[in-house]
């Protein structure tokens, strides 16, 4: 049932979508399909992904207030009560970015999934009106996206490593650094450089004996250049919200 139901709400919506884009391309280019792909679901989900993006942010000015009310030596039931007067004055939610963040997880396999099991349009996944696409151009600026691809792989990490560059940082909330803090700052050290050899790993090797094409690798760098933009943008809230404060 469960796989029905993601085959029918997730996985057969991307595919008869790309599909679509890439019989209406001039060329049938894959490449482009991708990215246009990508950016759409992208442009769905962004009041969903910024307000995440916003709720870091917002949860990393009060960082500071947070730390002085855990400071003040009052009772754990006095430090919950101003811990949330405090949340309710700013209208923050520590749990709202994960909330969101688990509402877009099922999309971001799906379209993951779609780019994973390769480029091939069968009839029995496309609707009636939706036609196979006479023309299937697989090559994008000269790489084959039906193939393993070192340069967008390279660039899949590179630009990994851009989005984790650019997430929202929390302020520390100690000047000796408490073990939250210590522990926050090892995971950005580890997503920031760790994470990003390892996506270039599974995109160009087959990890676990799983080999994935250059149009998986074009799928990460898409969206991750889209992620860039919002974090960009939501930083410059921020520093507009410290400026009115």
């Amino acid at each position: 049932m469960l796989s029905s139901l993601w085959n029918t709400v997730l996985y057969e919506p991307f595919v008869n979508a790309l599909a679509f884009l890439v019989s209406v391309i001039p060329g049938g280019n894959v490449g482009i399909a991708i990215i246009i792909l990508t950016f759409l679901v992208k442009i769905i989900l962004y009041p969903f992904s910024q307000h995440s993006l916003e709720s870091q942010a917002k949860m990393s000015l009060l960082a500071p207030e947070l730390a002085k009310i855990k400071k003040s030596g009052a009772s754990q039931e006095e430090q919950a009560k101003q811990t949330f007067e405090l949340y309710k004055k700013h209208k923050a939610n520590p749990f709202s970015g994960c909330l969101v963040a688990l509402l877009q997880i099922p999309i971001i396999l799906a379209l993951y999934y779609v780019f994973i099991k390769g480029l091939n349009f069968e009839n029995d996944v496309l609707y009636s009106f939706v036609q196979v696409p006479e023309k299937i151009n697989v090559i994008f600026l000269g790489i084959n996206l039906s193939e393993k691809s070192f340069i967008l792989a390279l660039l899949a990490g590179v630009s990994q490593y851009l989005q984790v560059h650019f997430m929202p940082k929390a302020s520390s909330s100690s000047d000796t650094g408490s073990f939250q803090d210590s522990f926050a700052k090892s995971m950005n050290m580890q997503m920031k450089y760790i994470l990003p050899v390892f996506i270039f790993f599974i995109l160009y090797t087959d990890f676990l004996g799983v080999s994935l094409s250059g149009a998986v690798a074009l799928y990460w760098i898409s969206s991750n250049i889209f992620t860039i933009g919002q974090q960009i943008y939501a930083k410059k809230k921020k520093n507009k919200l410290i400026l009115n404060k």
